[in-house]
């Protein structure tokens, strides 16, 4: 009876506006929150609990119209219930890569922190934009400290930063920030007016450097790619040379871009050579520190990026090496003037009144491209507060031992080669299968060992039994480039590694 009357008077008081009722919500808020529960215990059981589970496989391959078929992907006019929706859910996480398993070594990040996972459900949850103090007070001062300490870390005395969806994001912004600060009338008049701008950046430099050109205008013909040492490394006096040709030319030298870990050799660049090349000519150093930044957390390995305090900017992923989650991303900046909000400000007055109530410089946003911003720092504040920089020390340490560990392993079995020793985690090696280890080495060898490779990794995705990154480099056929990372993986993991190798070749 009590539901009937509730019913007859919010009909007597119904609101209607073209022909929708306004009276309460739309959302069936009960039902919400036990899908909300449900799907969280599916996360559970099926990413968190199984996270260091090796006996689950690290993917469930299946080609892409296969996969169409299991997941029904039409969208329709009218919504599936509830229970199909987790099904979804817990298809979804069936047929994903799991970057969180131990055997997963195919990428520049790997495994699953605790304390990061949670602020990311925090942050989802709350849905936060990270440009204004009012909207997002605890996030803005979050981002403040944690871009403080990782000043600290580079060794500079002060300094300014912001966190970007991505290393590449990161450096497209040093590379306009640098423009900005040799011709600051850029941001009014454009390219119009301005010389052939020039700059440098390594051989094994990262494909972002190149896009960054072009979307800026520069153009991917004035990066001047500097020649690298067997190891992967910029030589300095190589660097020399191409400044000063660029200046003959007539051209207008801006901008060195030095690599602190590469992407495929792991390769670090002589940073205090590059550094005082930069000062003899006023060009602007930044470092792209994406993957080789975290090695400064560790008093052992930071001696790998001597020379970095000399930057004017660095870039850093501490969603890599350090597992902060991606995207997980900071642009460093050594200027402390302002440079970041002069360069990028737009002064949105419906955004950035000057006028309110609070101390209007919390309001960061006039410093970034983007308007909406995802609180990325909180990922790594977490992290941080709860491991202490001694947990974050332990990780770098013991992701570069097992990477030795591994390396003295290749040279003790019969037909694994190294490429180079490493200094880093990545390490680079090739299988030769028995039936090519008497063969004479010339182009056939490497023509057939080229097949090697791709062979392997179809074998291993369509077990799901690991995965391992393999690509050819400067000149060199086919190679598997394993890269440690999580402190789930142990030394068995690396052991593993290459007993399956063994068994998935045996054949070839």
């Amino acid at each position: 009876v009590d539901a009937g009357k509730q019913e007859m008077l919010q009909k007597k008081s119904a609101v209607l506006v073209d022909g929708v009722i306004l009276n309460g919500p739309i959302m069936d808020s009960k039902a919400g929150e036990k899908f909300v529960e449900e799907a969280c215990k599916i996360i559970m059981e099926e990413i968190v609990q199984k996270a260091d589970d090796v006996t689950e496989k690290v993917c469930e391959w299946q080609a892409p119209e296969k996969l169409k078929q299991i997941f029904d992907l039409e969208m329709r006019d009218t919504g599936e219930c509830h229970q199909k929706i987790l099904q979804l859910c817990h298809d979804v996480i069936k047929y994903s890569v799991k970057t969180n398993h131990p055997r997963f070594f195919n990428q520049l990040y790997a495994g699953m922190d605790y304390y990061s996972l949670v602020a990311r459900f925090i942050t989802e949850a709350l849905n936060p934009s990270v440009y204004t103090y009012e909207v997002s007070p605890v996030f803005l001062l979050v981002e403040e400290a944690v871009i403080k300490k990782m000043i600290e870390f580079i060794g500079w005395e002060e300094g300014d930063g912001i966190f970007n969806p991505g290393g590449s994001v990161s450096n497209m912004y040093a590379m306009n920030l640098a423009r900005y600060k040799f011709c600051p009338e850029i941001k009014e008049k454009g390219l119009s007016g301005l010389p052939r701008l020039v700059l440098f950046a390594s051989e094994e430099c990262h494909y972002s450097m190149k896009k960054a050109a072009s979307f800026l205008g520069i153009g991917t013909e004035n990066v001047y790619f500097i020649k690298t040492d067997e190891r992967g490394k910029m030589i300095p006096e190589e660097l020399e040379k191409q400044v000063q040709r660029a200046r003959k030319e007539g051209s207008a030298p801006f901008l060195v871009c030095a690599t602190a870990g590469t992407t495929v050799l792991g390769a670090f660049d002589p940073l205090d050579k590059i550094a005082d090349i930069c000062e003899n000519h006023g060009l602007w150093l930044h470092v792209d520190a994406s993957w080789g930044g975290s090695a400064l957390i560790s008093r052992k390995h930071r001696r790998l990026l001597h020379g970095i305090h000399r930057a004017d900017s660095v870039a850093w992923n501490p969603h890599k090496m350090l597992l902060a989650g991606i995207q997980c991303c900071a642009l460093l900046v050594k200027d402390n003037s302002g440079l970041l909000k002069k360069c990028y400000s737009a002064e949105a007055a419906y955004l950035f009144q000057q006028d309110k109530f609070y101390d209007v410089s919390y309001d960061t946003g006039d410093k970034s491209v983007q308007c909406s911003r995802r609180p990325d720092a909180f990922k790594f504040w977490l992290m941080w507060k709860a491991l202490g920089t001694t947990g974050l020390e332990e990780r770098v340490n013991r992701a570069l031992a097992l990477a030795r560990y591994l390396v003295e392993e290749i040279k003790k079995r019969e037909g694994f080669q190294l490429l180079l020793e490493p200094e880093y985690a990545n390490v680079c090696f090739w299988y030769i299968p028995p039936s090519l280890r008497k063969m004479e080495d010339g182009p056939e060898f490497w023509q057939k060992l080229h097949q090697v490779a791709p062979i392997i990794k179809e074998r291993m995705m369509k077990k799901g039994s690991m995965m391992l990154g393999y690509q050819p480099h400067r000149g060199k056929v086919n190679f598997f480039r394993q890269v440690v990372i999580s402190p789930q993986v142990s030394r068995e993991d690396m052991d593993f590694l290459l007993d399956e190798i063994e068994l998935l070749a045996k054949d070839l």
